[in-house]
């Protein structure tokens, strides 16, 4: 925990370096002040908005499998080492080369970490610089047919491009929801204190409301990227259903509620990939990134193959 924690704060410092930079360049070069404040014009608002919305979702994408191999101590593997591995690795492995070469993409790095936890996650830059993890936990606790299903299941993410238009999305939310957060505080600020010139000295108020619009709109955003994300989870259990029998996915997605049990609390950056969830009270549901297990096996019942 304590390096995932160190690793995302020297992430998130190293993003807001960059972006930095990227500012200083932009100002320079096109003599617009780009600019968290409203009084300095919409215009540098609106850029300081978009390069803030855009480098924390592209950098963020950019650096998510260096991320997570560091994150799960991920152990990559090669064709060199497929002798070494066990019966339930190898179909791992052979089923992502297998649905690479299907769909003429370069083959996903394939790893195995060690968790309790009966899960497996995809990430990626681009469907051809891609990788696919898979937990000690799951291999124990499934067989074949339901290790296929998985793994087709993460492929379809990478085949569908499902973490680029994440991202596509979570950068336009981004750009709004700072975007209007710092427009509305401007505006409630000079309704409670009049119309003044404005400084870094007198500014504190209208701060703290870009912070506290922020948090509101922050919220109401994740609710719509959540809601995408258990959209595509459908969507890859219906392609995943093109490669595995629909009915032996039902049989474990079945088996899958009673494996919660083992599932852990960690919540974790990773947690959109993972393959289960659990929620009980409605309102959490809307901010699950993975559909209720019944909701999944209702859609693949009713899915026509």
């Amino acid at each position: 925990m304590f390096k995932r924690v160190f690793l995302f704060l020297i992430t998130n410092l190293a993003i807001i370096v960059v972006l930095s930079l990227v500012i200083m360049i932009v100002e320079n070069i096109f003599g617009i002040k780009v600019t968290s404040y409203v009084w300095w014009g919409y215009l540098g608002l609106f850029i300081f908005a978009l390069i803030f919305g855009f480098g924390w979702s592209f950098i963020s994408l950019a650096i998510s499998k260096w991320m997570a191999k560091r994150a799960y101590w991920v152990k990559v593997i090669s064709i060199n080492d497929y002798y070494d591995l066990n019966s339930k690795q190898k179909i791992v492995f052979d089923v992502v080369k297998d649905l690479a070469q299907r769909n003429n993409i370069y083959m996903p790095e394939v790893g195995f970490y060690n968790s309790k936890d009966p899960n497996a996650f995809a990430t990626w830059a681009s469907k051809n610089s891609s990788l696919v993890a898979v937990s000690s936990g799951l291999l124990e606790l499934m067989d074949k047919d339901a290790i296929e299903w998985v793994i087709g299941h993460e492929m379809a993410h990478i085949l569908n491009w499902d973490m680029v238009t994440m991202t596509l999305l979570q950068w336009v939310l981004n750009t709004f929801v700072i975007f209007i957060s710092r427009v509305l505080a401007w505006i409630v600020d000079n309704f409670l204190n009049g119309d003044r010139e404005q400084s870094w000295w007198n500014s504190w108020a209208y701060m703290w409301l870009s912070i506290l619009f922020e948090i509101v709109f922050w919220i109401l955003a994740s609710m719509i990227t959540m809601w995408f994300s258990r959209h595509r989870e459908f969507r890859a259990d219906a392609w995943s259903a093109q490669f595995v029998w629909k009915n032996k996915m039902i049989a474990w997605l079945e088996a899958l509620k009673r494996m919660q049990k083992y599932a852990s609390s960690d919540n974790s950056e990773l947690a959109t990939m993972k393959i289960s969830t659990k929620w009980k009270h409605w309102l959490m549901a809307l901010f699950s990134s993975h559909p209720d297990l019944d909701d999944r096996i209702n859609a693949l019942r009713e899915l026509k193959i």
